[in-house]
């Protein structure tokens, strides 16, 4: 008498698109084949291995799963070539940008570096401020200096001189920020834009992102408003 093995179904697997872990399924449910190309080889051979001799994946199925694959792996593919290309690119700004050492700029931002006894900035108010505060922080976020802003529309340009409300003179090398605090006529916070001056130091790549290094402030490439050429008009808060 001849006697026939049952015949055992394979345990279930995650369906495509789901990741699973030593815990089970995955609770974002999102499988990122994207990151790297042995996913799509162990998922085709788990596949492979555990489809029911009896109750084979569909063969037009299955070839649309073998061309998704393809697609996600030139889907990975240009994901590499295209950070290849950034972090080229970022790097040939910076090389670019290395004769720019020891030049001053204007920078988007708030911060600034007393250096020779001065720390630069500018703000610029919109047509309906009436009326500005301006304000010097250390870097622990204390006032070491406050006063009165100008108001009226336009880009206004200052320079602290490093001394506190009291006549101490701080020492060079410390990083300032400017706070100006405006409001309009009926006493609504009004937004004032700031920029900051300083000499640049050196040229790095932080972040994919040629950036200047201004006394200890990174400040990156797109943030740069201009070279500055000469000194500009001077006030003290």
């Amino acid at each position: 008498m001849t006697t026939t093995a049952p015949v055992t179904s394979p345990p279930p697997t995650a369906p495509l698109g789901t990741s699973t872990t030593a815990n089970g399924t995955d609770p974002t449910g999102v499988l990122n084949f994207t990151q790297n190309f042995d996913t799509f080889l162990t998922l085709l051979t788990t596949q492979l291995k555990n489809q029911d001799p009896l109750a084979p994946t569909d063969t037009n199925q299955f070839t649309q799963e073998l061309v998704s694959f393809s697609q996600v792996e030139q889907q990975i593919k240009t994901n590499s070539q295209l950070a290849t290309l950034i972090s080229d690119q970022s790097s040939s700004q910076a090389i670019s940008a290395l004769p720019t050492i020891g030049r001053t700029i204007e920078y988007q931002g708030n911060q600034s570096v007393l250096q020779n006894g001065g720390a630069t900035f500018s703000y610029t108010p919109p047509a309906n401020t009436a009326g500005a505060t301006l304000s010097i922080l250390d870097a622990s976020g204390n006032v070491v200096a406050s006063g009165k802003g100008d108001p009226s529309p336009g880009k206004h340009s200052f320079t602290w001189n490093g001394q506190t409300a009291n006549g101490q003179q701080l020492p060079d090398g410390g990083v300032y920020t400017l706070q100006v605090r405006a409001v309009d006529a009926k006493g609504n916070a009004v937004t004032v834009p700031i920029t900051g001056t300083g000499t640049i130091d050196n040229v790095s790549v932080v972040n994919n992102a040629a950036t200047f290094d201004v006394s200890g402030i990174s400040v990156p490439l797109s943030q740069l408003v201009k070279f500055v050429t000469s000194s500009n008009s001077t006030t003290s808060p």
